[in-house]
């Protein structure tokens, strides 16, 4: 039995606070079959911050990740209340110091994470000579007043759900088995692959329902024909778009779109903040920034310790 797990359930049992894709029953279903574990800072044997990770070891390379479908993962701290802003630089200095060098000793050939949008220091990480790029999530981030968003929403979007009300039901009671086969169909069509195994989706499913921290939403038509379906999960603050599926057939029937806008309104009972979880593709970009969301950036921090594993990456991408 992994000592440092069990201790970091405990503490995430303790800390709902902490992020949902960094919680202990995430990194558990999200990594299904791999090797993960958790490094702690400490402090008069209280745990005071943490970092969990994906340990993948390849052709005698070894690989820092975070699991599929996973958004974020990095360093994690417990600021004690009521500090002030030097304080709180202070002690993210000493945590995520000394949280790096326990990174470094694990001598890896690879590190790459994407931290949580509320991380605003990558500082001890440049020290370190780790680099980063900046990405970006799109969020609404107030959900109390749902009609307010909705006339948020450009002119394009509300015609879309307005359109599509009429002619389609939204359930949810869509089994996995029948949302997989239907994603995978999809997927075919537009000449892709999917991007995540049916073992590793069922995983999430299977927990987060049980957690009662999921919803999976479909819209089918009169003739049962299944336009579009989404999966999203929440923790104690945000609701986060996770995945998603459209029949080729009805891109134009806007059945997306009303199961974004019914995610939504779902959430708004739950929690007070949707992130729709970014993307840097211009169309994808384009969608999300129509939802009348905000705009919101977060770290990308990677490094390399391998020259050899350098120029074969170099290489792969030309």
């Amino acid at each position: 039995m992994n000592n440092n797990k069990e201790r970091y359930k405990i503490f995430c049992e303790e800390h709902p606070e902490i992020p949902l894709f960094m919680q202990h029953w995430w990194m558990e279903a999200a990594s299904v079959g791999k090797e993960w574990d958790v490094l702690f800072y400490e402090e008069n044997q209280k745990i005071k911050g943490c970092f969990v990770y994906l340990l993948v070891k390849k052709m005698g390379f070894k690989f820092i990740f975070q699991p599929e479908l996973t958004q974020y993962g990095g360093i994690w701290i417990d600021y004690p209340p009521n500090i002030t802003p030097y304080q709180k630089l202070k002690i993210e200095k000493r945590i995520m110091a000394t949280l790096i060098e326990q990174i470094d000793n694990l001598k890896f050939t690879y590190f790459e994470q994407n931290c949580h949008h509320s991380v605003t220091n990558w500082l001890p990480f440049y020290w370190k000579n780790y680099k980063q790029y900046t990405r970006y999530t799109y969020q609404i981030r107030d959900l109390s007043d749902l009609n307010r968003c909705f006339e948020n929403f450009s002119g394009h979007k509300r015609r879309l759900i307005r359109k599509a009300q009429p002619h389609l039901k939204v359930r949810f009671d869509t089994s996995f088995d029948f949302f997989y086969e239907q994603a995978s169909q999809n997927a075919i069509a537009n000449r892709q692959k999917l991007l995540y195994s049916k073992e590793l989706f069922g995983n999430i499913f299977e927990k987060s329902y049980e957690r009662n921290q999921s919803c999976l939403l479909t819209a089918f038509d009169n003739n049962e024909n299944m336009h579009a379906g989404i999966f999203f999960v929440w923790d104690s603050q945000s609701a986060y778009y996770l995945l998603a599926t459209i029949n080729p057939k009805f891109n134009d029937s806007g059945a997306y779109t009303l199961l974004m806008w019914e995610a939504i309104k779902f959430s708004a009972n739950k929690v007070n903040l949707f992130d729709f979880e970014g993307s840097i593709v211009e169309n994808i970009e384009n969608s999300y920034s129509q939802f009348g969301t905000i705009q919101t950036p977060y770290f990308h921090i990677y490094k390399h310790n391998s020259l050899i594993f350098k120029i074969l990456i170099k290489c792969f991408k030309k």
